[in-house]
């Protein structure tokens, strides 16, 4: 290459070096935000998912967005983390979207309802069954947006300090349930009560509570629930695979560079498969070890069962017909249900199935 010709090329180049690092600069701000969590941090499955989210998008903006993580308390208690959300104390929470049904009843569809789909339906009614448009369409109401961040599961029955044998002994039964479980169990004649996660042990240990539901082994057996309630019933029927969101606030999230909010979209994701992947690996060892200590395994009773569906059925008519959003967000969950039991039986159930009874073998 000639001198000129060099020093022209040059030229060209720090010219265009010089355009582009404003440029670059003015795409990726610094950015500072503030994450409530609605869980302790002692449960480091359920709350550690919005560390790693938190974590993922500082690395992959060279920590230019850095998002702050408290535990449910630090800003406001856990159950009120959407309010916090919905007028800007914060600008995105890490929730359960059915501790919200005392606003509307649609929130409970968008976590879990009472036998509704199990983890990878749920994750994959709100990917391609259209459930995040109609859930982020739902939640304008509210000044914020929704990604999915984490699922459970299905989660277990929940510790009784006395056998269910019947749905009789059901009746006046006060139970630590969230969600809209809690208007099903009531026409069962359950008393529910909503409880955040860190007062529960408490409330069970004083009598105030006669059983609790949570998560599932891992997570229970760290808030000690064993130690005042002996029988462990499964499934919970009211949350086949409970999904977790990020909630954030929408003018912060219109705010954000386009590039900021594809980091976010890909984090949230990331928490997402983590959670779940996470607590099937940490629940086997977690039974184990709780059924050594004492804990008694019972299956729910199949009336038990029946009586839940039907009271759950009838629940959802009647909201349905009281309530447009509800009723739009329902029927896309109960078609979707549909044919993914119809394959569900013919290749998943048919495989774990044969599995579980090979395991019986030894």
């Amino acid at each position: 290459m000639k001198r000129r010709q060099f020093i022209t090329a040059a030229g060209a180049g720090l010219a265009t070096a010089a355009i582009a690092k404003p440029a670059i600069a003015q795409s990726s701000p610094e950015v500072r935000w503030r994450l409530t969590s609605s869980f302790p941090k002692s449960l480091d499955t359920i709350f550690g998912a919005s560390e790693v989210f938190s974590k993922i998008v500082a690395e992959a903006t060279d920590n230019r967005f850095q998002i702050q993580n408290f535990a449910a308390g630090e800003i406001v208690p856990g159950l009120q983390a959407a309010d916090a959300v919905t007028n800007g104390t914060v600008e995105m929470a890490h929730t359960a979207s059915y501790y919200y049904v005392g606003k509307d009843p649609t929130f409970a569809l968008f976590t879990a309802q009472p036998f509704g789909l199990n983890a990878r339906m749920q994750s994959s009614w709100m990917h391609f069954g259209g459930a995040l448009d109609l859930a982020n369409d739902f939640y304008k109401k509210y000044n914020f947006m929704a990604l999915p961040a984490g699922n459970t599961g299905t989660q277990m029955g929940g510790w009784f300090r006395k056998e269910i044998k019947d749905v009789a002994d059901l009746q006046g039964l006060k139970f630590r349930i969230a969600g809209f479980a809690g208007q099903i169990l009531s026409k069962m004649g359950a008393v529910p009560q909503q409880i955040a996660g860190g007062e529960i042990y408490p409330a069970l240990e004083k009598g105030t509570l006669d059983a609790v539901e949570w998560v599932g082994p891992y997570d229970d057996e760290k808030l000690g629930f064993y130690k005042v309630a002996k029988f462990y019933y499964y499934p919970g029927w009211w949350e086949g695979g409970a999904m977790l969101h990020n909630f954030i606030n929408l003018t912060k999230w219109n705010e954000l560079p386009k590039n900021y909010q594809a980091v976010v979209r890909a984090a949230s994701e990331t928490a997402h498969n983590w959670m779940l992947a996470k607590y099937d690996a940490v629940n086997p060892g977690a039974v184990k070890r709780l059924v050594a200590n004492g804990a008694q395994l019972r299956p729910f009773p199949q009336p038990v069962m029946e009586a839940g569906y039907k009271a759950a059925t009838d629940t959802y008519n009647e909201v349905s017909a009281k309530n447009a959003d509800f009723k739009k967000v329902y029927d896309s969950m109960v078609a979707f249900r549909g044919d993914q039991y119809l394959w569900w039986q013919v290749a998943e159930l048919g495989f774990d199935s044969f599995m579980v009874r090979m395991r019986s073998r030894g």
